[in-house]
């Protein structure tokens, strides 16, 4: 069979125009970055009349696949070799660096474009939640995505305004990552002007091979690492990156999949860490907005450096990528299109309960039904 890779330098050499250059990974690794001038297109707009088509996934393996596929039906298809992943080292070598300049520039984009965008809303949940008190040691927990990236410059930021005294650790930890991977994170931390401290665990050889509910076992296992090592640094607190779309995705995710009413809290004291508290100050912060600050900036970052990400197991068309969080996001979009309000009412519906109409709820782990004071209440007692 006639060549189906082709390598980054043999694509630079391509006469623009002359190709369609397509990444074919899911909704959220798309949302985490994309190569200039690719596009997210549903399978049936990739045949280009007079074209070649040039497909990419996170690794180059799923691509490689659906590049063979497209081939027996006649359509001119490439995979990239070594995906998103290894065309982000190519681009990070290519790229000039500036130094302490360019993380400067960046901190000047928090500080006057998205100021009312990021900083605003971050110092806004710190305040409404109580998120920093005086003398706090906060690990941020950096996974090397753009949300976490952007958690640590608004952490350094909010330090600089000295209102309240506290300290950070910025905590990288490797569960297993592949050199690339890991080299990926190291280089933007530098970029970025993020002084990290990294550690390693091998969580990911822990759960490769278990086939039922893996990232379930990860997160959980990573958490419990993460709280470890920043106790053993001093640390009061954890602080992670979601923000307010990851907290209305959870709100629907936990009725429509769970069957009960809850949310991803602003902060949560540890049950086996005593004395830690974990905290959330991207809470109000939309993830439209950390894109447009990553993008301003020219900032690539990875969804997932983990081994099956690597592995291309969730990337491509496949089940992995109508994942339940997927689903929920694509939900509320087309809800949006008819209701402006839905994500704010969303949000809200948590805060707005009304345990009068409520027909069973629990209580620091006690369940009541409306039926125990019922009676009750009919005789006024």
């Amino acid at each position: 069979m006639e060549q189906l890779e082709i390598t980054y330098g043999q694509l630079k050499g391509m006469e623009k125009g002359s190709y369609l250059l397509v990444d074919i990974r899911d909704d959220l690794a798309v949302s985490y970055g994309m190569m200039p001038g690719a596009v997210h297109l549903p399978e049936e707009g990739w045949e280009v009349q007079g074209k070649a088509v040039i497909l990419y996934c996170a690794r180059g393996n799923a691509s490689k696949e659906k590049a063979a596929e497209l081939r027996e039906r006649g359509i001119m298809a490439y995979s990239l070799a070594g995906g998103y992943a290894g065309w982000l080292l190519r681009h990070m070598e290519e790229t000039q660096y500036f130094g302490a300049g360019q993380a400067k520039e960046i901190e000047r984009s928090i500080q006057k474009k998205f100021h009312k965008q990021l900083f605003s809303k971050f110092t806004k949940a710190v305040r409404d939640y109580r998120l920093i008190q005086e003398g706090d040691k906060i690990a941020v927990c950096i996974s090397g995505g753009k949300d976490s990236m952007l958690m640590a410059k608004l952490f350094q930021e909010l330090q600089k305004h000295k209102k309240v005294s506290f300290a950070l650790e910025f905590l990288v930890m490797d569960p297993g990552y592949s050199p690339a991977n890991r080299q990926i994170i190291e280089e933007n931390a530098r970029r970025l002007g993020i002084p990290v401290r990294i550690f390693e665990s091998d969580i990911f050889e822990a759960v490769y091979g278990i086939e039922k509910s893996p990232c379930y076992l990860c997160a959980r296992m990573r958490r419990g690492h993460l709280y470890s090592q920043a106790k053993a640094l001093g640390c009061n607190k954890i602080a992670l990156g979601h923000h307010y779309d990851d907290v209305i995705e959870t709100i629907l995710m936990g009725m429509l999949y769970g069957g009960q009413v809850q949310t991803m809290m602003p902060k949560l004291h540890s049950t086996n860490f005593e004395g830690m508290e974990l905290i959330r100050p991207m809470y109000y912060i939309r993830e439209d907005d950390i894109k447009h600050w990553r993008d301003y900036n020219g900032l690539y970052f990875l969804q997932c450096a983990c081994r099956f990400t690597e592995n291309c197991a969730s990337c491509g068309q496949d089940a992995q990528s109508q994942s339940k969080r997927l689903e929920v996001k694509r939900l509320i979009a087309k809800m949006k299109q008819t209701n402006p309000f839905v994500e704010g009412n969303i949000f809200k519906s948590v805060e707005n309960v009304n345990l009068s109409t409520v027909i069973a709820y629990k209580a620091q782990g006690i369940r009541r039904h409306f039926l125990d004071d019922y009676e009750k209440d009919m005789h006024g007692q």
